[in-house]
């Protein structure tokens, strides 16, 4: 039910280059580009009828310098409903908490890939979404490298720690499966901290990050002139990583053809970079993560079967955070402990009926998303403790959900005509409907979509479609 007609994004951005780039990647969901190239500009824009029709705003920090902060403060007095966005070169904490404080509705670190920054100006423009609560954050704090950082108590949690923590003190390949947010980089790292190549190479390949027509160069490597463009040799990363740790992150999202490539290339412990003549012997540990059950990709033609039976020498499966809910409390305290160490924060408490509220969220984007959400709730708190009322948009989904009377359907209804007597648009009532089935099944997706008769995948589409929610 999403809008489709053209919306105006101005752009404050003195860099040409990026400049082309975000008006041609947000161009493709029907957005146009008004580009300023200072401060003064910008101000004065906001009071002209182009002005009047701006949607968001995307902020390149380097434009206004330290002052980036003032300049969206004074953007927000002006037109405080306007969502925006600041892109930057620094990953400082204390930067994130001041843009946020000045009115900042997301902060992006760069280079930011196109689908994160495209996915924070949809979440920041969805209609009706209550101060964006759910934005997915960059992440701020640096990561911890142990198993012993691995807050839960969950038996499937604990678990896959386990299996994980013997798999890291041999060589083999290793799988790790999960859903996005669930703490497979963070596993990673901790698998490569406690393994025998600790002090090897290592690197973590992005695959999604990389355009797909060169991927394989990246990898493999490259001759001179072996195709256009080939100015010069390029060692790839698997021979740069001989004797140490590759780990391709979501490695489903690799083409079948590499797919097959990189099998033969693994079980021969051999390659060949593009163009060359002889291979190169190279002895790596592979680690592998997904999103999904690669066994499933497999099943249905989508994954080299090949290449799993490599990658799977060990597999770990993370569960998500809805099967491990007991841990909330813990993650939340921990989480809020670490936000404390940041700079321009403190460390925080949070109330029985705010921990509640939190456990009782199905938390689409996991660990992650839980994470983002007390970062931004801690950044905005006034008192020495979170409440239910630092999460808006949580109550709003869940609603009255304390006590027996929310379990019943006693007083529970769905508003059908407006005041002057004529029916409520449906998109209006199907979001009441989603709202209040939310609410009576305690935030419990997987039961809301089956009560409702549809998919998961089709329940969080509509959430985002209806601006009910933006989780991660």
């Amino acid at each position: 039910m999403a809008e489709q007609e053209e919306r105006l994004l101005m752009l404050i951005d003195d860099e040409p280059a990026q400049s082309r780039l975000i008006s041609a990647l947000t161009a493709r969901e029907g957005w146009r580009t008004l580009v300023v190239k200072d401060s003064e500009t910008a101000i004065a824009t906001l009071g002209t009828r182009q002005g009047m029709q701006l949607s968001a705003i995307i902020l390149d920090q380097w434009v206004p310098g330290d002052d980036a902060c003032q300049l969206i403060a004074e953007l927000k007095e002006r037109r405080p409903a306007l969502p925006i966005l600041m892109l930057t070169t620094s990953a400082s904490p204390l930067l994130a908490v001041e843009a946020m404080r000045a009115g900042a509705t997301d902060y992006l670190v760069k280079p930011v890939a196109p689908d994160r920054l495209m996915q924070a100006l949809r979440n920041a423009t969805t209609r009706e979404t209550p101060k964006d609560e759910l934005t997915p954050l960059t992440e701020k704090m640096p990561a911890d490298l142990d198993f012993d950082s691995m807050i839960g108590t969950a038996p499937p949690f604990r678990d896959a720690l386990a299996k994980a923590a013997k798999a890291a003190r041999g060589h083999g390949p290793v799988l790790i499966e999960g859903e996005s947010g669930t703490g497979k980089e963070m596993l990673v790292r901790a698998m490569v901290a406690a393994s025998p190549r600790t002090k090897a190479p290592f690197r973590i390949v992005n695959v999604r990050s990389i355009p797909a027509n060169s991927i394989e160069s990246v990898l493999f490597g490259h001759e001179k002139n072996s195709f256009p463009g080939a100015f010069d040799r390029q060692v790839g990363v698997l021979q740069n990583l001989d004797g140490g740790t590759v780990v391709f992150d979501e490695v489903d999202r690799l083409s079948p053809e590499l797919q097959q490539r990189l099998s033969e290339a693994l079980t021969k412990r051999s390659i060949r970079p593009i163009g060359a003549k002889h291979s190169f012997k190279v002895d790596l540990r592979v680690i592998a993560t997904s999103n999904f059950p690669l066994t499933d990709l497999v099943a249905t033609g989508n994954f080299c079967a090949d290449l799993l039976d490599v990658l799977a020498g060990a597999r770990v499966v993370l569960p998500p955070l809805r099967d491990r809910t007991s841990d909330i409390p813990a993650l939340t305290r921990h989480f809020l402990g670490r936000i404390g160490e940041q700079p321009g924060l403190r460390e925080l408490g949070i109330t029985e009926p705010a921990l509640k509220l939190l456990s009782a969220f199905d938390w689409p984007g996991n660990v992650r998303q839980l994470q983002a959400v007390l970062f931004r709730a801690a950044v905005f708190c006034d008192g020495a403790a979170l409440t239910a009322g630092d999460f808006p948009q949580l109550s709003q989904l869940l609603g009255e959900f304390d006590g027996p009377a929310s379990q019943g359907t006693e007083g529970v209804g769905v508003q059908l005509y407006t005041p002057d007597g004529n029916l409520r648009p449906l998109e209006e009532i199907e979001a009441d409907v989603i709202r209040l089935a939310i609410g009576h099944y305690r935030g419990r997706m997987t039961e809301v979509a089956r009560r409702l008769g549809i998919g998961r995948s089709t329940l969080y589409r509509k959430l985002g479609d209806l601006g009910i929610e933006n989780a991660a």
